[in-house]
């Protein structure tokens, strides 16, 4: 009898089994519902994002089939791995240039973590948990949700969104933190979050005619993937990118970010291709959407783009991580989460493989915290600002450079320059009467861009490929994998493009938007 039970329980499994295989086979092999445009419509774009997409492992990962829906892409469009990033190459900053066309010297924002001069206090769009909790989960969340687009974004430089809608044109944002637009919408605050802090239950933004942000905005009322990372995840996006396509509602212009690769790439370092294969499969999902996958390439331009490169950061800790506290322990540095004091020297914001040191004291001198910093051959180089001009020095080469914007010297980009002194502390070499760019893309703009973000006294310090900066309780990645820097290490991008062969001038971050702009006009 005992025998006669278990050959029905197997058999029912297999019957059961069976089934679910059948009606999964059944599912794929129904028709998707994404909408197809007329190939001689309006040209419609969708910009993807995928934060850390890197050459050599998206090319690893091809090579070894584990990214087909990139492989279609690359194998049907245009491809280059040089797409020169904004600087810091941290995505918030990098963000806002994608978006506006400029470098933070205009849309003004400088980093992850900064100072604000005019309110004395240190601002962060989300730096690491102990970093967070130390300056206030409340303000945190408020520079996210409400500060960032609202107030930090300069108004006196136009987002996509604002260009495209004042051209009549439609337009989304799927979990990109940039998003400013004309269109009115409500963010609202998760409960649980509202209920353990003093944050409002909703906030009022400007963002284009679709916004998409995880938890707190939503096109799909049935995305369920809002659970992790309160919806800033790629399941997420997807899901609301999938939720466009199939209700025929996709706008002119799409711009959707996928974020996940990034955290992988900082714990296992730069040569994962795990993040890749799973943000593959994503958009695997987004392809199964059209009867066939060249259907999506017949009826949308597919801008794919990473935002920066990281770069390895060595196991050794005591190495790898230079701690500016301990090398400036001369001077008093200011404490996460405690209100300026006159007892303060400087304030210390670490955004990964650069930081910005900030001089309160005005008794200092800027030079003098400079040399200090020389002296730690894991730094390349040191820069800050004497009336409008640019210092830069390096404990490698000897000398300074000294260079401000206008001048008889021209670099590749047309950009115009006056430069005197050691042009090899930012690897630059003159050839033919132009400058050109060595270890640091674009750097004498991009360096222009960082330290013209902001109000007050303060220098940039960027580390040598291995490195990363560390203050009081930033986060760090030794073992990993680290941005922010503006050598070329991390600064380099891969850019896929299908659907048009309109050429780009220059290929930097800042010049996309205005590529764009000319195919939709």
């Amino acid at each position: 009898m005992i025998i006669l039970w278990i050959l029905i329980i197997l058999i029912s499994i297999i019957i059961i089994g069976f089934i679910i295989s059948r009606n999964k086979a059944n599912e794929q092999r129904k028709i998707p519902k994404a909408f197809l445009t007329d190939s001689h419509s309006p040209p419609k774009i969708i910009l993807l994002v995928l934060d850390s997409l890197m050459d050599e492992p998206l090319k690893k990962a091809i090579q070894e089939n584990k990214a087909p829906a990139l492989a279609f892409f690359l194998k049907n469009g245009q491809y280059s791995k040089n797409l020169v990033s904004s600087f810091p190459t941290m995505s918030v900053t990098i963000d806002s240039s994608l978006i506006t066309g400029t470098y933070p010297n205009q849309h003004k924002i400088p980093g992850l973590v900064w100072f604000d001069d005019d309110k004395k206090q240190i601002i962060t769009y989300g730096n690491g948990f102990f970093e967070i909790l130390k300056l206030g989960f409340s303000n945190f969340a408020e520079n996210i949700m409400h500060r960032y687009n609202n107030v930090d974004l300069n108004p006196k430089v136009k987002t996509i969104h604002e260009d495209l809608a004042q051209d009549k044109r439609k337009t989304a944002s799927i979990n990109a933190l940039i998003y400013r637009g004309y269109d009115h919408h409500t963010l609202k605050v998760p409960k649980p979050i509202a209920k353990v802090s003093v944050l409002p239950e909703e906030y009022e933004t400007t963002g284009p005619k679709m916004l998409s942000l995880g938890a707190f905005i939503r096109q799909d009322p049935n995305n369920k993937h809002i659970v992790k990372r309160l919806g800033l995840n790629d399941a997420f996006a997807v899901q609301e990118l999938k939720y466009l396509l199939e209700k025929n509602i996709l706008p002119e212009f799409t711009i959707m970010y996928l974020g996940e690769n990034d955290h992988t790439v900082h714990k296992k370092g730069p040569t994962t291709t795990k993040g890749i294969e799973k943000l593959d499969k994503h958009l695997q999902e987004v392809l199964n959407m059209f009867p066939q996958w060249e259907d999506a390439l017949n009826n949308y331009i597919w801008v794919i783009i990473g935002d920066s490169y990281q770069s390895s950061v060595k196991k050794d800790k005591k190495e790898a991580l230079i701690n500016l506290k301990e090398i400036l322990s001369d001077y008093r540095v200011l404490k996460l989460g405690k209100a300026v004091s006159k007892d303060d020297d400087i304030v210390i914001t670490a955004n990964e493989r650069m930081a910005y040191i900030y001089k309160i004291n005005e008794s200092l001198s800027l030079e003098n915290i400079a040399q200090t910093l020389q002296t730690d051959s894991r730094i390349g180089w040191i820069a800050w600002k004497v009336n409008e001009m640019i210092h830069v020095i390096s404990g490698a080469h000897e000398g300074s450079l000294i260079y401000n914007s206008g001048g008889p010297d021209k670099d590749v980009y047309n950009q115009t320059w006056s430069l005197k002194g050691n042009l090899s502390i930012l690897d630059l070499t003159i050839k033919n009467k132009q400058i050109e760019y060595g270890d640091y893309p674009d750097g004498l703009a991009r360096l222009y861009g960082a330290i013209h973000s902001q109000q007050g006294e303060f220098l940039i310090v960027d580390a040598k490929p291995g490195y990363e900066f560390i203050g009081e309780s930033s986060p760090q990645h030794s073992g990993g994998a680290a941005h922010g820097s503006m050598h070329k290490a991390d600064s380099l991008a891969p850019f896929i493009v299908t659907g048009t062969n309109k050429s780009i001038d220059g290929l930097r971050m800042v010049d996309l938007k205005k590529w764009i702009l000319d195919i939709l006009n």
